[in-house]
């Protein structure tokens, strides 16, 4: 089966709310839609979230590489040489997003030839996911007034609390208002996007041993070396590189150089096939792992899921998974849904999703 065409649409859905962090704040999701073709008929799609504050990547960077490099050096071969497909992707640098949604989307193909479900593709080891869900920047008593309203209706106790702001207080304050709505029952884990120094982090770790975290995520940059590793040495939790480790030799650097012990997996960011060679280095080096989010719609959501439940290792922790709560529309016919705290996988050939054509026309950009 051989590709034929890779398409791109660009398009934008609100979000109900501002989603603020201390890397930057999204208002909408302005993501590109990755269609890919094929001469037997199937179709593949993947989204592709662009986070320039994160990745320098933009809607417009993602569609350029995809129209210009990707889908020239990509049409003619075969749907299941991967090795191949990445060979030519990777003479590329950068751009993860653009080639980590081409990868899914050849996945999803796969899937479907075959009539299995990716998930069961990739690993098959468990039928869903537990969700943690993530809070963004706001009051202390808004941030537990979403906490209870996220807990009391789709069964979620795991929260990851987005700090970095100063002074530290502004955050300990949350933690600790969280912790006491929430009771003892529920986990709490912190993610800093590099916002505090090392010092100031350390000070928000010793403050918050009470209030009882159980990771700690990008606190301060991992470019400060010394600082970092002398930060994840007294860090009484695991320590987890994200933004920091978003290839397979970067989450190398990160384990051996002492600035991480635990690493975040996004399939947004490292496709499939990438994500797999992380996970399995991850496993081999005693590191924990955590499926995180790059602030996904259903679609990347779907992903996650899929990918997270395919391993042991992956589906062990609670995963990023319900952002897309927080957007005002999506783009599938069949929503994503979270009963008692999980997301189930979709049995159904490849990502057992399809795209509602309505609600692309009303939200794509390029028309």
């Amino acid at each position: 089966m051989k590709i034929t065409a890779i398409e791109t649409i660009p398009y934008s859905i609100p979000y109900l709310k501002p989603l603020r962090f201390a890397s930057g704040e999204v208002h909408s999701a302005e993501h590109v839609l990755v269609q890919v073709h094929t001469d037997e008929g199937l179709v593949g799609v993947a989204d592709a979230p662009p986070r320039p504050f994160t990745y320098g990547e933009t809607q417009q960077s993602v569609i350029a590489v995809i129209e210009k490099i990707f889908a020239p050096q990509l049409t003619g071969m075969d749907v299941f040489a991967r090795e191949q497909v990445h060979a030519r992707l990777h003479r590329t640098v950068g751009n993860p997003a653009a080639k980590s949604a081409v990868d899914m989307a050849l996945w999803d193909i796969a899937g479907q030839a075959l009539s299995q479900p990716v998930t069961q593709l990739l690993g098959g080891y468990t039928d869903r996911m537990r969700v943690s869900h993530m809070l963004g920047f706001d009051a202390p008593e808004r941030m537990a007034e979403e906490a209870e309203r996220i807990r009391d209706t789709y069964g979620i106790t795991t929260f990851k609390v987005k700090v970095g702001r100063r002074p530290i207080t502004l955050d300990l304050d949350v933690c600790r208002a969280l912790r006491e709505v929430l009771g003892d029952e529920a986990e709490l884990y912190v993610d800093g996007n590099r916002g505090w120094t090392a010092s100031e982090s350390a000070a928000a770790l010793r403050a918050l041993e009470p209030v009882g975290i159980t990771l700690a995520e990008e606190l301060c940059p991992a470019d400060d070396v010394l600082g970092r590793r002398w930060l994840v040495r007294q860090c009484p939790v695991p320590f987890v590189a994200d933004e920091s480790a978003t290839t397979p030799a970067e989450v190398t650097r990160s384990l051996l150089d002492g600035a991480a012990t635990a690493i975040s997996v996004k399939t947004a960011r490292t496709g499939f096939t990438q994500s797999q060679r992380v996970l399995f280095q991850c496993e081999g080096m005693g590191a924990e792992v955590v499926m995180g989010n790059q602030i996904d719609g259903q679609l990347g959501t779907v992903c996650t899921v899929a990918f997270g439940a395919a391993y042991a290792a992956a589906s062990r922790r609670a995963g990023e998974l319900s952002n897309f709560l927080d957007m005002s529309d999506d783009l599938l016919t069949e929503p994503v849904t979270i009963a008692d705290g999980t997301i189930a996988v979709r049995d159904l050939p490849g990502l057992g999703v399809a795209i509602d054509p309505d609600k692309l026309t009303r939200y794509r950009q390029d028309r």
